[in-house]
């Protein structure tokens, strides 16, 4: 149970239902409607459309509610619609401005102070309106716009792609974020990750879609709203699954409201809280399929059972339907069955939610890009480390922070604090390390690269080794020494030592796209393409500039074991490249607490977690 309090908040987890990130679905064959907005050169031409007169929506019995993706679609015409929005610490507001490109001069206009609060978009930017079919208004709400959301060209003649990232960070702790709407293309209004289901029951409706004035006003946005009828029915799981047999029972996410959460593969594989990602051999052809942007890369259509729109996920709740378990922008759910025999479950399944990767429109952070190779071969010659610019990791403030039981079969009676942490690269270089395997051995070589301003290796040096992790939830190479978890004291004295320094490198979190040099679109984000098979002869791991990788230490032996611990005052201490092994431009920002309270009784302990400055997340 969790109750809040103004100094903060007191978490108790123990068996919460499973969640699903968002997905959304783009709509195709957008056609551009002509805009009538009367705006001051060079700035975009924004207009509201819609792909689609009619939707249908579907209402699950088993989670009842229907998320209200109407497939409207903000186009930006005459020029990209680009906006930047910083906070200089986290004892400063946020701040957007938007960026105004004409030729090769640019200038910048900024955004009323205190419009844009967080990073999750614009908010209350679309006005949703439903009436029934007696025309009584059953519905009012406004909803959040992330211009990085899914998003498609209008016109044949539009840039082939968006240069712009593909989602809003979600990560509590984000510096900087971009948001933009490319010159002819077109993004989607629905607040994915952020929506909040409506209840409507089974029936026809209309929905009325406009944005709100105060948009209208600052964008020059012509007051044109989208009317679309839209049907919601009312399903269930029990009888969709009796009709499409044992895959679709594999493959379908629940709610544990239903009591069967446990038989979700893909509620296990999102959601297990361990470290790495179950299932990578089998699932090795999932990049593919992702890339394909092809809806059979879901696991329900690949097996026949109907395709359920993901609903969003809770702020803490989950990783995503991909493979980065334990990893990603999310603190995943604890699972839904004690660990051994979760073990054993996911061992009998056949992994059929797998491949259910990079979704057309998906807008949660976890879209799969590939891996960037590793060198064919060790480095040789002398190892040398040039004057050339390097990373500079630094590390976010723990979050997602609970107590639990440590999901053991039989009650032991302990009490575990679990958190996420997240170590990042604000550049301006990209963290590169290569793995080497000598035949036979069972570690890997591991060697850190250096580049100059024009992308060429100049020069490397060894950095430890890499070692395979074969137990469930892992089974990938780790990069050893990589960050360090302890639980300090009042006096901020170490008192308990995270078991867990050993990772696989994965861009999960867009942390400061502001940065020099830093890449919207980072390789590696997620980990079954990153981090290598048992019979690997090299890996490649790499953290890329602006990007950082979120880790959940969620089960015994990664979190901290509290139960002998006195109710008090401690400290969270995430510190990253703790031996100094990695080359770096700065050790000195390597170090992050988060200040927590414990309280409780053994077996029943509390966590209560104050504001970290004007960040209010536990």
């Amino acid at each position: 149970m969790m109750t809040r309090s103004p100094q903060g908040r007191t978490s108790r987890l123990t068996r919460p239902s499973i969640a699903v990130a968002a997905a959304v679905a783009v709509t195709a064959g957008v056609v551009a409607a002509a805009p009538d907005a009367k705006t001051a050169e060079p700035s975009p031409k924004l207009s509201l459309i819609a792909a689609s007169k009619s939707v249908t929506l579907d209402s699950w019995k088993e989670d009842p509610g229907v998320y209200l993706d109407l497939g409207t679609y903000l186009t930006s015409e005459n020029g990209a619609f680009e906006l930047k929005v910083t906070r200089k610490s986290y004892k400063d507001p946020v701040l957007a401005t938007q960026v105004l490109r004409n030729g090769k001069k640019t200038t910048t206009k900024a955004l009323p102070a205190g419009l844009v609060k967080d990073f999750s978009g614009l908010p209350d930017f679309a006005q949703i309106s439903v009436t029934d079919a007696a025309g009584k208004t059953v519905l009012k709400q406004t909803e959040a716009f992330c211009p990085n959301n899914a998003s498609g060209r209008v016109r044949p003649d539009a840039p082939a792609n968006s240069k712009y990232p593909q989602s809003c960070p979600v990560n509590p702790f984000t510096l900087g974020s971009v948001w933009g709407v490319e010159n002819g293309w077109a993004s989607n209004t629905y607040a994915g990750y952020y929506a909040k289901p409506a209840q409507l029951a089974a029936g026809t409706y209309t929905a009325k879609i406009s944005v709100t004035k105060k948009y209208r006003d600052l964008f020059g946005i012509a007051n044109k709203p989208q009317s679309v009828k839209v049907t919601v029915r009312e399903r269930s799981w029990e009888e969709d699954e009796e009709g499409s047999g044992s895959a679709a029972r594999s493959a379908a996410p629940r709610s544990s409201q239903s009591g069967k959460s446990a038989k979700s593969a893909a509620g296990h594989q999102g959601h297990q809280g361990h470290g790495g990602h179950e299932g990578h051999q089998q699932a090795a052809d999932a990049p593919a399929a992702a890339h394909s942007g092809n809806a059979a890369a879901s696991a329900h259509a690949a097996h026949g059972a109907p395709a359920r729109p993901e609903a969003p996920a809770a702020r803490t709740t989950g990783a995503t339907p991909t493979f980065n378990v334990g990893h990603g922008p999310y603190p995943p759910a604890p699972p839904a069955l004690p660990w051994a025999l979760k073990k054993e479950s996911l061992q009998r399944q056949a992994f059929s939610a797998a491949k259910v990767g990079d979704r057309p429109g998906q807008t949660d952070g976890s879209r799969q890009a590939p891996a960037a190779e590793p060198n064919a071969k060790r480095p040789t010659g002398k190892a040398t480390v040039p004057d050339v610019p390097k990373p500079d990791l630094r590390s976010l403030p723990a979050y997602g922070i609970t107590v639990n039981d440590g999901y053991e079969e039989k009650k032991s009676g302990k009490d575990y604090l679990a958190f996420s942490a997240n170590v990042w690269n604000a550049g301006p270089a990209k963290l590169v390390v290569d793995g080497f395997r000598s035949p036979g051995k069972e570690l890997m070589d591991a060697y850190q690269y250096f580049y100059d301003a024009k992308g060429k290796q100049v020069g490397y040096t060894p950095t430890g080794t890499m070692e395979w992790d074969p137990r469930p939830g892992h089974e990938h190479w780790h990069f050893t020494d990589f960050a360090s978890y302890r639980l300090l004291k009042a006096d901020k004295k170490e008192s308990v030592r995270s078991g867990k320094e050993a990772f696989c490198l994965a861009n999960t979190d867009a942390v400061d796209y502001t940065v020099k040099n830093a890449n919207w679109h980072p390789d590696n984000t997620d980990l079954s393409t990153a981090c290598g098979q048992e019979n690997s002869i090299s890996v490649r791991e790499v953290l890329d500039v602006g990007s950082g990788d979120t880790y959940t230490q969620d089960l015994p032996g990664q979190s901290f074991d509290i139960t002998g611990l006195p109710n008090g005052t401690y400290y969270i201490q995430v510190l990253a490249n703790p031996e100094n092994r990695l080359k770096e431009t700065n050790y000195k920002n390597n170090s992050a607490l988060r200040k927590v309270v414990l309280g409780g009784k053994k077996g029943a302990r509390t966590v209560k977690v104050p504001a970290h400055d004007l960040v209010n997340a536990n």
